[in-house]
């Protein structure tokens, strides 16, 4: 009985797994992961370096396109030290106080891509609804005081997870399903009521999934009927395709999350690898397709990646 009873302080480490079931295959995934990290981290070097030295891209839109590009190179920067000890290293044990601060980063930098996502879908409705008032709305310091909020709501709202699993008694085997750690992963784990655990990350998902991406399906709905009153059909499609990259950012964020929610609810049958696939794609196509997306879809981008690729070379 004094097993079952044991404190958290007692609980050293978790042993991570990557895909046991795809052993013939684990080089050629950890270098298509490796693969998915560089293109990942590149792409948002390029895109904060592209905005920062482009005079032109000096506007709220592309403000909160920095704050995206810095928020998924910190998801990226989150799972690589542990993916690559269980893909390419085979050393699959973490520290537990190291597994719950990898935790925190993960959903916190999740979180805040939701708030991101819903105030670049503010910057649009404001550009295509009112686009008169769109300097005086979107101003400098407005968009600053946007992402300093999404920050520290982002912070609020994971902070207490680390600190409601630690107070459980761990008594079971402490091994976990992914390369990295999750909240939902860890909470199978202890051997004590996890309904508190349960509860407040279903109260988060709602209060931020939820709630933003109903707020940025609303403001699509309001764009949508603006567009529509446009008489020119040329038109409607040039402003229409103002708000592409976005759309595109928010389903390759949305889908996989929805995905995944649905496969942990109602997957019980499913093979282990499908949860984790999903997982994976969850976390690492969002921050390797963005700067991919606006790269392609904005002008200015384009333009200076031609200028540092493609012209020295002419």
């Amino acid at each position: 009985m004094g097993s079952f009873g044991t404190n958290i302080s007692s609980t050293t480490s978790f042993s991570l797994t990557g895909f046991p079931e795809m052993e013939g295959l684990q080089h050629s995934l950890a270098a298509l992961l490796l693969l998915l990290y560089a293109i990942s981290i590149l792409g948002n070097i390029l895109i904060l370096f592209i905005i920062k030295e482009e005079q032109s891209l000096h506007q709220p839109m592309y403000y909160f396109l920095s704050l995206l590009s810095v928020n998924d190179l910190g998801v990226s920067f989150s799972t690589l030290p542990t993916v690559l000890a269980a893909l390419c290293f085979h050393a699959p044990e973490i520290a537990f106080d190291a597994c719950l601060t990898q935790m925190f980063f993960i959903h916190f930098f999740s979180w805040t891509e939701s708030g991101i996502l819903l105030a670049m879908s503010f910057d649009r409705y404001v550009a295509i609804c009112n686009p008169l008032r769109y300097s005086s709305v979107l101003t400098d310091i407005r968009v600053a005081h946007m992402g300093i909020s999404i920050i520290i709501r982002s912070f609020c709202m994971v902070f207490p997870l680390p600190f409601l699993l630690k107070r459980l008694p761990f008594c079971k085997a402490n091994v976990l399903t992914h390369s990295y750690c999750l909240h939902p992963d860890l909470i199978h784990l202890p051997c004590g009521d996890t309904t508190i655990n349960s509860m407040y990350g279903l109260f988060i998902v709602i209060s931020a999934f939820g709630v933003d991406s109903v707020l940025i399906l609303l403001s699509y709905v309001l764009i949508l009927h603006s567009i529509l009153a446009i008489a020119s059909q040329e038109e409607r499609l040039k402003t229409l395709n103002t708000c592409v990259s976005h759309i595109c950012a928010v389903l390759i964020f949305y889908v996989p999350m929805v995905s995944v929610s649905m496969v942990h609810r109602f997957g019980k049958n499913a093979p282990e690898y499908m949860h984790k696939f999903m997982s994976l794609v969850y976390l690492f196509v969002p921050p390797m397709l963005n700067p991919i997306i606006y790269s392609i879809k904005t002008k200015e981008i384009r333009k200076r990646l031609y200028k540092m690729f493609l012209k020295p070379n002419l």
